[in-house]
């Protein structure tokens, strides 16, 4: 069997991850999809993946917070009939938001948010480039915020999560750029996803007011956006690109 393409794509049963899955499979990667939690969610992304004709995927649940399990993950990938041993382009998305003040949040809200948010990065980042290192190929794409270029009130963890993504992305690109590794972040403005349906609706309008562009991104704009970068020029590595309508 001619082996495919992999992809892996954390946090992919909705919003932004669901809909990069769904366009990159169009294109003939094998992807693996990763999601803690949502897990029917998962596997009905899986199922109109697989009405695509000759599209092919597979699901590896898990937290990616968690190191044990990313090595589990990473372990199955490497077992998978369709691929050559790992997967040649990582999208980490999985992240978690947390609305509150700094000073009434407690330790485990904390470290939740920089697990979900950065540690997971680091620990599928770690996984999968010994792969892409012997194949002097691999793309890393990481899934940011505008609010790790600016930070935003009330959500200093998860702004200081994307932050760090931003610092990772640009070491990690100039690590791995003599093994024709590209690594590059995009630091999404506001995208009409479920983890931005707690705005009521005021905060909702009032937030739509401030982008210049006047609206929030669909999903599938985003997804547009993922499959640009990974299709730019190799010479294109450790940027973090702003894609928020103008916002910042």
């Amino acid at each position: 069997m001619k082996k495919k393409k992999g992809v892996l794509i954390t946090g992919a049963s909705r919003g932004i991850g669901r809909a990069a899955a769904l366009l990159l499979a169009r294109y003939g990667f094998h992807l693996f999809l990763n999601s803690a939690h949502h897990l029917d969610a998962l596997k009905e992304v899986q199922k109109e993946i697989l009405r695509l004709p000759g599209a092919s995927c597979e699901l590896c649940p898990g937290n990616v917070g968690d190191p044990g399990q990313v090595r589990n993950m990473f372990s199955q990938i490497s077992r998978s009939e369709q691929v050559d041993g790992g997967v040649e382009i990582l999208i980490n998305n999985a992240g978690i938001s947390h609305i509150g003040l700094l000073s009434d949040m407690t330790d485990s809200e904390w470290n939740q948010v920089i697990a979900t948010n950065l540690s997971s990065a680091f620990y599928c980042c770690r996984e999968a480039i010994p792969h892409m290192v012997s194949k002097k190929t691999g793309k890393i794409l990481n899934i940011s915020s505008m609010w790790g270029r600016s930070g935003a009130s009330c959500e200093a963890a998860y702004s200081a999560s994307k932050a760090g993504i931003h610092g990772l992305t640009q070491a990690l690109a100039k690590e791995l750029a003599p093994s024709n590794i590209q690594v590059n972040a995009i630091a999404f403005g506001v995208i009409d996803t479920a983890m931005n349906q707690m705005l009521d609706p005021d905060e909702w309008l009032a937030l739509q007011d401030e982008i210049p562009a006047g609206r929030f991104a669909a999903p599938e704009e985003a997804a547009q956006m993922i499959l640009h970068v990974l299709q730019a020029p190799s010479y294109m590595t450790g940027q973090i690109i702003g894609f928020d309508g103008g916002f910042l």
